[in-house]
């Protein structure tokens, strides 16, 4: 490999580093992604190529560019989560926010796209949506508003599956779960009711579920976030609202949704504890807990666990993140794909290699090949 400032060679390939630094240096965190998409929008445009935009409806874009009529469609999201995080660039290293998850899959994509272009194909586009990491807004906005028949057209999503081929993905289910006490001085506890412990009540009860292993995605997990409980230290929680986040099987996902919707308010249909009788011995307790009655619970929706076509030829494997593919209802065909590893994706130190994003430009152009070869 020849390194020279502003450009890496790869064999074949040239890769621009600059125009990855670029887009890694864009604050494109949920929310802020249309000003990435407006950038791209000026930057991709060329000779031989269609670039549209499409809005949202939140103030967000997505942005297509198209080589002719796409029967390929390239395809990943434009914004990363929080906390916007610079890009550093050591060796072969590259570090910073949206490095994997998403701009590698943006820059290998659109990387492929160049190599295309210069033998000639046409019949490919680079679809860049908005919302991915917030409810997968972009990819409904766009499906919503899709033209035509695309029952033949395929569509590679790009996510950090380490250059595998996704054969399955888990699904998700969102609910916001409200928890209502009655406040008192935390000296007396006897005269109120804690949220606060009501809700910890219910992190037992869901711990007690055991959800069934699917023999495909394994085990169903599920965490909590957006935690609000605003009471001061020396009183007692009166309001507690959170988020529980469900990553489903195929075996669980029906599971999941009938026990949010039996576990809450007076008339519960779950029971949960156990409390003793007289004889030292005890019994699965028959009445809804109080913390369930003090329980309400909205459900937010989410997708099913999904299969995805593998082609002959590439390494494949299950994967247990979500991803626009599902909500991409418009095309006929879904392929699941891209550099890096999901392991770094939100956190601090998330990076991807370079060899592995020269290994994804080959893998596109694989995958284009073998797809118009069979049309």
């Amino acid at each position: 490999m020849q390194r020279m400032r502003h450009c890496v060679f790869f064999a074949f390939l040239y890769m621009d580093i600059d125009f990855f630094h670029r887009i890694l240096s864009v604050d494109s965190t949920s929310g802020k992604e249309a000003a990435l998409a407006d950038i791209l929008a000026a930057e991709l445009a060329g000779p031989g190529r269609k670039v549209e935009t499409y809005d949202v409806g939140d103030g967000t874009k997505n942005l297509l560019v198209s080589w002719g009529i796409p029967k390929v469609i390239f395809c990943t999201h434009l914004d990363t989560v929080p906390p916007y995080i610079s890009p550093v660039m050591d060796g072969e290293v590259i570090c910073g926010r949206g490095s994997c998850d998403a701009k590698g899959q943006i820059f290998a994509m659109y990387e492929a796209c160049k190599v295309l272009e210069s033998r000639g194909c046409d019949g490919f586009g680079l679809l860049l949506l908005a919302g991915e990491e917030t409810g997968s807004f972009g990819a409904k906005a766009f499906s919503s508003v899709m033209s035509g028949d695309a029952s033949d057209v395929w569509v590679i999503v790009g996510e950090p599956t380490d250059n595998c081929m996704a054969s399955a993905a888990k699904g998700t289910k969102s609910f916001e779960v409200t928890f209502t006490g009655r406040s008192c001085h935390s000296g007396y506890p006897e005269n109120g009711h804690s949220a606060i412990i009501h809700f910890n009540d219910f992190l037992n009860a869901l711990r007690s579920i055991v959800f069934p292993e699917d023999e495909v995605l394994g085990a169903t997990t599920w965490n909590v976030g957006r935690l609000v409980s605003d009471n001061p230290q020396n009183i007692l929680s009166d309001s507690l609202t959170c988020r529980v986040y469900f990553r489903t099987t195929f075996e669980s996902d029906e599971m999941v949704c009938n026990v949010m919707k039996n576990i809450a308010g007076p008339d519960a249909k779950l029971r949960f504890g156990r409390r003793q009788v007289q004889d030292g011995s005890d019994i699965v307790a028959k009445d809804v807990a109080l913390w369930q009655k003090s329980m309400s619970v909205k459900a937010f929706g989410g997708d099913s666990p999904s299969r995805f076509e593998v082609l002959d030829g590439f390494p494949s494997k299950p994967v247990a993140f979500g991803s626009d593919a599902p909500q991409l209802s418009c095309f006929g065909h879904k392929i699941l794909c891209g550099p890096g590893s999901i392991h770094v994706a939100h956190r601090p130190e998330e990076h991807i290699l370079l060899k592995d994003i020269e290994y994804a430009i080959n893998n596109y152009i694989r995958i284009y090949t073998d797809i118009i070869s069979r049309q």
